[in-house]
């Protein structure tokens, strides 16, 4: 294609006709960004603690990131350009939502979650779109709000209380009063979590 682009510019014509040309199959383009669909879709900086992509038959990527990489405001934060080809539409919209369940991107927020609803919505799935179609449908694509379990409360509260510059009971800091805060890993007493 790159090499027409060149010889049409260069005053040539094309080899072939329309009348040569056929369409074959379905494809469908999604770009994975480093940003909060929730959030405007502000860019997410972080480091790309983890990323994997599916490969196989009629899934292509494109990326220039690795695991370990910096999505850093100074570029553009798209991390893949993940394309897929099938036999229709219907098809490769399945295997492009396959492929997005398998990619894996851990460290920084992604549209993801977008991709995958917007590739769910029956108005996508109909074709039925135009350069409207995420305003007219944002509030059906955006990730709802749902409440964290319990462990992931605990979870951030002991680490909040890991990083406050408190001194805990059972360390050798200074004097210790009545509120002060415990931390069952401030001692060694045989404490387990979920245990005795």
């Amino acid at each position: 294609m790159v090499k027409l682009q060149f010889q049409v510019a260069a005053g040539d014509r094309l080899p072939f006709k329309q009348d040569d040309l056929s369409q074959r199959g379905h494809a469908i383009e999604c770009r994975l960004y480093a940003e909060d669909a929730a959030n405007n879709f502000l860019p997410a900086v972080g480091t790309l603690l983890q990323f994997i992509t599916q490969e196989g038959p009629g899934i292509r990527v494109d990326s220039g990131v690795q695991s370990g990489d910096e999505i850093s405001i100074h570029y553009d934060p798209m991390i893949a350009k993940i394309i897929v080809q099938d036999v229709d539409r219907a098809t490769a919209i399945q295997r492009m939502r396959n492929a997005l369940a398998q990619t894996v991107a851990l460290g920084t927020i992604t549209n993801r979650t977008f991709l995958l609803a917007l590739l769910a919505h029956p108005a996508f799935a109909a074709g039925d779109v135009d350069t409207r179609f995420v305003d007219t449908h944002l509030d059906a694509l955006l990730p709802q709000d749902a409440p964290l379990p319990d462990v992931a409360l605990i979870a951030a509260a002991l680490s909040d209380l890991a990083r406050a510059d408190v001194p805990l009971r059972g360390t050798s800091d200074t004097a210790q009063s009545d509120g002060d805060v415990y931390s069952p890993w401030a001692v060694n007493d045989g404490f387990r979590l979920g245990g005795r």
